[in-house]
């Protein structure tokens, strides 16, 4: 039997309408249910800034791993305004769990891009401490994150760190998450639980378009945010090219969380540009038409657009490219003087008393490192 690509008529119905304060050709729009007002010409060329840096960040990776300098890389090209517009929302208290394409929200939260590179140079474990950041490692295992969010959101709840008015204290956590996450078992259970309990955790969806070469309409006959409801919660969908309403719609809803109102879906409409990861190819199951398409709706032009007709001057934009410039210069730099890993730190950080059988696997490992870099055969 041959289902069908596209969805029935009236699948889509619901009062989902995707949220845009700024679009494509660069032009800011008001929508009553998440004002930003607040937000003036100095902050978005800060988040330019950051999409830029994002940018480079992403693209210098890739030409590493192109190089043979790194393993692997999942490229973010095309989703940066998803993740510097929500990194930008949460608070220090706050505590995000990530996938591994989320470099975005990494530099966000102030980790040394050098780090991502070495996890997947493979000459580091974790290289940054979550807490020090509130940002946690990097989850490769398909929406496990979003347990381990709703569980640190649980234990928010059982410290009492929500509901006071109090913006130096209450606190919330967001999971990141992609579309094919969301025919996970992990992602359904998570929602049930953090609904059930009301915990204080907004799931951020960024719905590229594909899970790996599997397109949407193969996860879902209807828009993910509209998944919320099924099980007790708000869902909004958002502009994912949008910086400004990733922003706004990202803040009202951590906001209602530390507040005690529960949990939120974000399903951040995007489209990831590149390949699911440097051992795909994206041209084997979708058209360079469609790339284009989406090209047209490219994060980083709209933000130009947008400062360039309020006033922004030319210096802006090229201290901007001299920085990205260093960045650059930077990560290969750093990538080149990554140190071999220690075969010890596997074992390290897994448990707080090491079993006996995994003493005896590290003290081979380490014998096994220290025979191999005498030299011996």
């Amino acid at each position: 039997m041959t289902l069908p690509m596209t969805p029935q008529p009236g699948a889509l119905a619901g009062e989902h309408e995707l949220v845009q304060l700024l679009s494509p050709d660069g032009i800011r729009h008001s929508d009553p249910r998440f004002p930003a007002d607040d937000v003036g010409r100095a902050q978005v060329e800060g988040w330019y800034r950051d999409l830029v840096l994002t940018r480079r960040i992403d693209t210098e990776a890739f030409a590493l791993q192109r190089h043979g300098e790194l393993g692997l890389w999942p490229p973010a090209l095309g989703q940066e305004a998803a993740q510097v517009g929500s990194g930008r929302a949460l608070r220090p208290q706050d505590f995000a769990f990530p996938t591994y394409r989320d470099h975005g929200v990494a530099y966000c939260r102030g980790v040394d891009p050098t780090k991502l590179l070495a996890l997947f140079r493979g000459t580091a474990l974790g290289s940054w401490d979550p807490q020090d950041h509130g940002y946690g490692l990097p989850q490769i295992i398909i929406g496990a994150q979003t347990l381990h969010a709703t569980g640190y959101a649980m234990g928010l709840l059982l410290d009492g760190a929500i509901g006071h008015g109090d913006p130096d204290r209450d606190a919330a956590t967001i999971a990141y998450l992609g579309d094919g996450a969301m025919s996970q078992g992990d992602v359904a259970e998570s929602f049930v639980w953090a609904a059930s309990y009301q915990a204080p955790v907004v799931f951020f969806c960024q719905n590229n378009q594909y899970a790996i070469s599997v397109p949407l309409e193969r996860q879902t006959r209807v828009p993910i945010a509209q998944r919320a409801a099924g099980f007790g919660f708000e869902g909004i969908r958002v502009d994912g090219n949008d910086v400004l309403a990733c922003h706004v719609v990202t803040r009202h809803a951590l906001q209602k969380a530390r507040d005690g109102g529960g949990p939120t879906l974000i399903e951040a409409v995007t489209y990831r540009m590149g390949a699911h990861t440097t051992s795909d190819d994206p041209t084997r199951y979708r058209t360079a038409q469609e790339a284009e398409q989406w090209k047209a709706k490219d994060p980083i032009a709209r933000v130009r657009a947008y400062l360039e007709a309020e006033g922004t001057t030319p210096d802006f934009f090229a201290s901007v490219e001299a920085d990205a410039d260093q960045l650059g210069a930077r990560l290969r730099e750093a990538c080149a003087q990554l140190p071999e890993p220690d075969l010890a730190e596997l074992f390290a950080n897994v448990h707080t008393d090491l079993p006996p059988e995994l003493a005896a696997q590290r003290d081979d490992a380490v014998a096994w490192q220290a025979l191999d870099e005498g030299g011996a055969a």
